[in-house]
C-alpha cells in the first residue's frame, strides 16, 4: 500500500481533546480524527486486526471471564471488579463476592420504636447508635410491564445491584409513592412486614442476619429485631448486592479491586476499534506507536530520500515490489518530502521495520534498515533486503 493511497495525515502536536496517550498517538499517527473517527489508515488497521482475530488480544494485558475480555483503561466506560490474586474478573454490577454474616444471635420479638427524622440508613444507625450492618435497607420497584410491586431487602451496609435484581425478576422501574402506599408500605419507613400483593425479594445474606432494624410502615417509627422467615417470607432469595473494591473475592478470599476498562470482547465477538486503542495505550514511546508485528497494519515502512544525482524513488519502487512479492506487508511512503518529515512519520505510525532508500547508500549498493524499537541502523546489500527484514 502506498502512503498517498491512504491519504494519511499525521499531526505534529497532540490534540487538545486527547483523553489518554494512546488516543493522542492514534490521532497524531493518522489512525483517528480528533473526533474519534477512523481514517482510511485506521480502517485498514482494524481490518488487519480482524484477520488476526484472537492474536491481537494476546499482545495486551487483559482481564478475562468466560464471556468478556477487558482492558484496564483509566477513562474506560465499564467498571470491572478484579481479583489480582486469582484473576477473577466481572462487570461491577454482576460481580460476586464473599459476604460475611454477623455473629449468630437468638431471634428476638419485633418491637416498634419511635425514630423521628430517620429517613435514611445513615440517619437511623446514627440515631440508634448501631452499625449499618444491623439494619435492613428497603427499596421498592414496579415490574415492567406487569405492574407487580417488588419489595427488595438488602443489609444496610450494602448497595443494590439493579442488574442482579433485573436478572432475578425481570425489568423494573422505581415505584411511585402511590404504588408504595397502595401496597401498605410507607416511604422512608418501609419494611416487607404486612404488605399486600407484593413480590418480596431479599439478598441471600438477609436470612442469615438476625434481629435487624427495619421500617414499621408508619412515618417516624421503625421495628427492632425483624427476622426474615419469621416476620416476613420472601418469594425470592438471591445475590442482590453490588461488589466494591475491598470486598472479599468469592473465588480465593483475597481483596478485590475496582478498575475502569474498555470492552475488548463479548459474546458477540471482538471490539476491534477498542483493541486498536488498547494497543496504542500499551505500545508507544516518546516518538509514536510501536506496534508488534502481529498487530501492526504493515510490517515495513519503506521510504526514499530524494537524491541529487540518482532516482531514489524508482529504486524504492523496485524494492516495494520485491517486498510485496515476498508476502511482507509494506507501507511505501512515496511522497517527495524532506527526510526529517518521513522519519518522524515512520516513528509515529509505528511499523516494526523501517527501510530507507537513500542516494549515499545506494551508490554502494546498500539500503538502511532499522527496527522501530531498536537504536541501531543497519546497512544491507540490495540483494539481502528480504532475508534481513524477515530476521528482524
Amino acid at each position: 500500500m502506498k502512503y498517498r493511497d491512504l491519504q494519511i495525515q499525521t499531526q505534529r502536536e497532540f490534540p487538545n481533546n486527547a483523553r489518554t496517550e494512546g488516543f493522542g498517538w492514534l490521532v497524531r499517527a493518522g489512525f483517528l480524527t480528533r473526533e474519534n473517527e477512523l481514517t482510511s489508515l485506521g480502517k485498514y488497521a482494524v481490518e488487519h486486526l480482524k484477520k488476526h482475530n484472537e492474536e491481537p488480544a494476546s499482545r495486551l494485558f487483559v482481564f478475562r471471564n468466560l464471556e468478556e475480555d477487558y482492558f484496564p483503561f483509566s477513562t474506560g466506560p465499564i467498571e470491572v471488579i478484579h481479583c489480582p490474586a486469582c484473576g477473577y474478573s466481572a462487570r461491577k454490577e454482576l460481580a460476586l463476592f464473599q459476604k460475611t454474616p454477623l455473629p449468630a444471635e437468638e431471634p428476638l420479638p419485633a418491637e416498634k420504636i419511635e425514630t423521628p427524622d430517620c429517613h435514611t440508613i445513615e440517619a437511623l444507625a446514627s440515631y440508634l447508635n448501631i452499625l449499618k450492618e444491623k439494619t435492613a435497607k428497603a427499596m421498592m420497584f414496579t415490574r415492567v410491564p406487569s405492574g407487580k410491586f417488588v419489595f427488595v431487602v438488602i443489609r444496610g451496609d450494602m448497595a443494590l445491584s439493579e442488574s442482579k435484581l433485573t436478572n432475578a425478576v425481570g425489568d423494573v422501574r422505581l415505584a411511585t409513592t402511590e404504588e408504595i402506599e397502595r401496597a401498605g408500605a410507607t416511604p422512608g419507613y418501609a419494611s416487607p412486614i404486612g404488605l399486600t400483593d407484593a413480590l418480596i425479594v431479599v439478598d441471600d445474606l438477609i436470612p442469615h442476619s438476625t434481629n435487624l432494624v427495619a421500617g414499621a410502615n408508619e412515618a417516624g417509627y421503625h421495628l427492632l429485631n425483624t427476622n426474615c422467615g419469621h416476620d416476613y417470607f420472601p418469594e425470592i432469595v438471591t445475590d442482590l448486592a453490588l461488589a466494591n473494591a475491598g470486598h472479599t473475592c468469592a473465588m480465593c478470599g483475597s481483596p478485590l479491586e475496582e478498575v475502569n476498562a474498555l470492552l475488548l470482547k463479548d459474546r458477540n465477538g471482538f471490539r476491534f476499534e477498542n483493541i486498536l486503542l488498547a494497543l496504542a495505550e500499551s505500545h508507544h514511546d516518546d516518538k509514536g506507536l510501536t506496534f508488534p508485528k502481529s498487530t501492526a497494519p504493515f510490517d515495513v515502512y519503506l521510504m526514499h530520500v530524494p537524491g541529487k544525482t540518482m532516482d531514489t524513488k524508482a529504486k524504492a519502487e523496485e524494492i516495494y515490489g520485491e517486498i510485496q512479492n515476498a508476502g511482507i506487508s509494506v507501507l511505501f511512503d512515496d511522497r517527495d518530502e524532506r527526510a526529517g518529515v518521513k522519519f518522524n512519520d515512520a516513528d509515529l505510525i509505528g511499523c516494526p521495520v523501517r527501510v530507507t532508500v537513500g542516494e549515499k547508500n545506494l551508490i554502494g549498493g546498500m539500503v538502511e534498515l532499522k527496527k522501530r524499537t531498536g537504536a541501531e541502523n543497519v546497512l544491507i546489500t540490495n540483494t539481502k533486503i528480504i532475508s534481513a527484514i524477515q530476521k528482524m
